[in-house]
């Protein structure tokens, strides 16, 4: 298991490494192919982690713990680099889709008016002032939201690597498995405050675009 521990997390680097290399040549032909070699070892981590979780059974039940919470960190780890990869994509879509509609406005041709044409000048500057308004606050409540996700994935981070800390000293003093129980109770807990709190903030974001689009 150790072996396949350590290789797992050499390919978790080199993903790291190739993420670097796929911002640098944005917009080269090369990107695709780094952008695939990225998906290729993510798959391949997720079918080492498939095997890692069949190996802890093997894995004597002193050290069984400690092996399952390194195997949950690389699961995290690399569900993290897939929803970057998939960010990246996006981008790079809304990008391209930017760039379509600019040729295609560019290249339209605008046939005169007809002397029946009546332009509502005011109602369409009105319009336009709305759409601009709630446009501006639609981007403020998303990049509010984003910092609370972020906030809340990071006190996450921080309660796992307490939880951490408090196993290596539990088993370190001796603590009895009571305690030990309700430590992973709180943290079970805390895991149900931040998806209730990421749940309710997602859900504010919609009801504010539902109100500022009607």
């Amino acid at each position: 298991m150790e072996t396949l521990y350590h290789q797992t997390n050499r390919i978790l680097q080199e993903i790291e490494q190739n993420f670097q290399k796929l911002v640098q040549t944005a917009g080269q032909p090369d990107n695709y192919d780094v952008e695939n070699e990225i998906q290729m070892k993510i798959t391949q981590v997720n079918s080492n982690c498939d095997r890692l979780d069949v190996l802890l059974y093997k894995v004597p039940a002193s050290q069984r713990q400690s092996a399952k919470m390194r195997v949950d960190q690389i699961k995290y780890d690399v569900r993290h680099l897939q929803s970057s990869l998939q960010m990246f994509r996006e981008k790079r879509h809304r990008k391209q889709q930017e760039l379509s509609e600019r040729e295609q406005l560019l290249s339209h041709r605008f046939a005169p008016n007809t002397d029946e044409t009546c332009l509502d000048i005011d109602y369409a500057l009105q319009h336009n002032t709305q759409l601009g308004n709630a446009h501006r606050g639609v981007d403020d409540m998303i990049s509010t939201g984003g910092n609370i996700l972020s906030s809340l994935v990071n006190q996450r981070s921080t309660l796992k690597g307490a939880q951490r800390r408090l196993m290596t000293i539990g088993s370190t003093l001796g603590l009895s498995n009571h305690t030990m129980k309700l430590i992973e109770r709180r943290f079970v807990e805390d895991k149900y405050v931040m998806f209730g709190g990421m749940f309710v903030t997602l859900l504010v974001i919609v009801l504010v675009i539902y109100f500022m689009v009607l």
